[in-house]
């Protein structure tokens, strides 16, 4: 890394009022106008009277030029600040030359795995091929390669060795740091080390990327660019000057007294032997004639000591526990796992570094979230709202699913263990204005072929945190927690759904719009706190059904999961019954749960499985916990340590299913009612000492097995008809 910038110019990029993304002087190449899509072909871009791209787009999905899709808004972006944009998807992997299919970038190649991780889009939950891909002409399978970053990352670098590779989107995201790999079952480098990239956006990552696009165009180099929020890069040391705060291990004394400084530099004697200037943590180190080229050693303060020391949060950054320590003691994982966790809000949140072998991984603090005014010019772009000509008539799954659908909102402040979805865009809600909203409707309707009147979502993350955010900016800025609505519902988070509710009533009234459905994931405990709201859901937004996820019946399993009690649900089923017949609608909530999930034992599956059966579900969609990177509960199921408290050696031992057997077992709880699953039951029940619940009374949860009768048929092993004797 070079220490060229000045403290001031780390401060000012490390403020919180940032440049609006429209504000910034276009690149000389806006003379050539917007494409009606970007090229993926040297015919498109000669027709476009291009000799050259400035930026070639990698990506492993199917290029629809759609706000739902991450290349078509990158592209659109970059366009708009005056660069010639060519995109190349799901390009043949095996060698350099689908990779220069484009020509040479003049600036840099971007590089994405796609809306989804790759091995998540390839793999189920059991390490079982897929045999679709959504994001894929047809929906075939296999035209994306497992970590498809690093693979595509590498062929460009074999195509232009000198072209600048910045990586980012959702895979590359979540292994910004050292990270637990399910499909490997081990901890994994940074993305960065393996994909040889040049510097790594991670988030949502407008601002990052349009900075850094207009840096590069000046002609400078990405190196210069290591102090950009939002971003990652693999370094040689910490620049002069700095503060680290030393969080690389877990079981500091009670005592700590003043360590030598280990950062300090070394003068040679004129006998050859080394000189040590002993340096305190805290102190300044001393610096000799014969060092002076040397960048200084930074100043070292332990982490329990940091609040007895002034020091620069701008210029000040935490040491988490090295790659080579967090994969050979799943304790420090878990440690590490939480520090990354805390420091994820954009006000207060501290540099992250982490030693990969000789060299540091440096993860600045994430990007300030883009403000109403930036989201609606982000989804006012050219986009064509439809996938590229190129692929004629055939169908792609992922696009009919979102084609008529609005994205009102990013982030979610929910924080579940087990999703990434606010690793991912964090936890401060970021939502478009009304107007942009109805203007994106009204284009659907006059765009998208064989529109029927129907909107299919008007959501996000979640379909009720349209403009829901912390009171207090004061508060905003200095809150370290995890979720706002867990193990309660913050009492700064407005909680206020009239956004949301003044904005469905004023979508159904756009002419041409029959319907506005809401298919986003409803989080209950937060519509509770507001009944209007839920009344106007389930009079004019259920055709049927509403999707909610309770995930669990168990509270030692939902601690895990940072999610409400179960009691919760049975509150808003009072509501949604209440309403529903109020409006004259038979109308049905569909849970979702989830099994294998870290601190879920067999006890707490047949638990639910009683609770199902109490209230008459059989659910067909069930989904077994999938440990995806970064996850808290991810964390969890590799380290056996919770996350969500301070970690120690001696701390809580977390439960964890990973044998796949026992994670079928538990999905089998969830599906009691398929005869399929019955044998593995049954099994499970004698073990549990609750076989009185085999048999076939309201009582029981599964029927005996079958024996054969002499003549050689089939009947139950049950007392049914001694029992039909004593009633009759």
């Amino acid at each position: 890394m070079t220490a060229t910038a000045s403290t001031a110019r780390v401060a000012t990029r490390h403020q919180h009022e940032c440049r609006k993304l429209f504000t910034y002087p276009k690149y000389w190449a806006e003379c050539f106008g917007t494409a009606p899509y970007l090229p993926m072909s040297r015919a498109e871009m000669d027709e476009l009277g291009w000799d050259s791209c400035d930026i070639i787009l990698v990506t492993a999905d199917a290029y629809v030029d759609h706000p739902s899709f991450g290349m078509a808004v990158v592209g659109r972006l970059l366009e708009a600040q005056g660069f010639r944009v060519g995109i190349i998807s799901q390009p043949a992997w095996h060698d350099k030359s689908d990779f220069m299919r484009l020509g040479q970038p003049n600036l840099f190649f971007g590089v994405t795995g796609g809306n989804m991780d790759s091995l998540i889009n390839r793999y189920t939950a059991d390490l079982r091929l897929r045999s679709d891909d959504a994001y894929t002409p047809n929906g075939e399978a296999g035209k994306r390669p497992d970590r498809s970053v690093i693979v595509y990352s590498q062929r460009c670098r074999e195509a232009y060795y000198d072209t600048p590779i910045v990586i980012g989107g959702i895979e590359a995201s979540l292994r910004r740091i050292a990270q637990y790999d399910y499909w490997s079952d081990q901890v994994r480098r940074s993305i960065l080390i393996d994909s040889n990239a040049d510097i790594l956006l991670y988030g949502n990552a407008e601002r990052a990327l349009t900075e850094l696009a207009h840096e590069i165009s000046t002609g400078k180099p990405v190196s210069e660019c290591w102090d950009l929020r939002g971003t990652a890069m693999v370094v040689d040391h910490a620049p002069e000057g700095w503060t680290e705060i030393d969080s690389t291990r877990i079981d500091w004394p009670s005592k700590i007294d003043k360590m030598p400084n280990p950062y300090e530099y070394h003068n040679t004697s004129a006998n050859g032997e080394l000189e040590e200037a002993p340096t305190a943590c805290g102190e300044a180190p001393q610096q000799t004639a014969a060092n002076t080229d040397e960048p200084q050693a930074v100043r070292i303060i332990p982490l329990p000591l940091q609040r007895q020391y002034d020091f620069d949060p701008a210029t000040s950054y935490i040491r988490l526990p090295s790659f080579s320590k967090v994969t050979n003691d799943p304790a420090l994982y878990a440690h590490a796992s939480r520090v990354l966790h805390q420091e994820a809000n954009p006000f207060n949140a501290k540099t992250l570094v982490q030693k990969h072998d000789t060299k540091d991984i440096w993860v600045n603090p994430p990007p300030i979230p883009l403000d109403t005014e930036e989201m609606d010019w982000i989804f006012d772009l050219p986009y064509q709202r439809r996938p590229h000509p190129s692929y004629g008539n055939a169908r792609i799954p992922a696009y009919d699913m979102i084609k008529t659908s609005v994205n009102i909102m990013r982030g979610c402040f929910g924080g579940c263990t087990f999703c990434s979805i606010t690793e991912h865009e964090g936890r401060i809600i970021q939502s478009r204005s009304e107007d942009s909203v109805i203007r994106e409707i009204e284009k659907i309707r006059d765009q998208v072929p064989g529109f029927t009147g129907t909107i299919s979502d008007l959501g996000g993350p979640t379909a009720n945190m349209y403009k829901l955010n912390c009171k207090s900016p004061k508060i905003q800025k200095s809150c370290k927690r995890l979720s706002c609505v867990y193990p309660n519902i913050c009492q700064h988070l407005n909680t206020d759904h009239s956004p949301t509710t003044q904005l469905y009533r004023r979508a159904r009234a756009v002419p041409g719009v029959k319907r506005i459905a809401i298919a986003s994931g409803l989080r209950y405990d937060l519509a509770l706190r507001d009944p209007e709201y839920v009344e106007e859901l389930v009079t004019h937004h259920v055709g049927g059904y509403l999707k909610i996820a309770p995930e669990h019946s168990e509270n030692k399993t939902l601690d895990k999961m940072m999610k409400p009690s179960i009691n919760a649900y049975d509150e808003f089923k009072k509501l949604f019954d209440k309403f529903s017949k109020r409006a004259g609608k038979e109308q049905y909530l569909i849970p979702y749960f989830i099994a294998a999930h870290p601190g879920c034992d067999e006890e707490d599956m047949l638990n639910l499985s009683l609770w199902l059966k109490t209230h008459n579900f059989k659910p067909d969609q069930v989904q077994t916990f999938y440990p995806s990177p970064m996850a808290l509960a991810t964390a969890m199921y590799y380290s056996q340590k919770n996350p969500l408290q301070k970690v120690r050696y001696k701390s809580e031992q977390v439960t964890i299913c990973r044998d796949l057997d026992d994670r079928r077992l538990q999905k089998a709880f969830l599906r009691y009612h398929d005869e399929k699953n019955w044998p593995m039951l049954r099994e499970a029940l004698d073990r549990l000492g609750r076989s009185d619940l085999i048999g076939t009374g309201k009582q029981h949860l599964i029927p005996p097995p079958e024996r054969k009768t002499a003549a050689g048929g089939l009947k139950r092993k049950s007392g049914r008809r001694k029992a039909q004797r004593r009633r009759h």
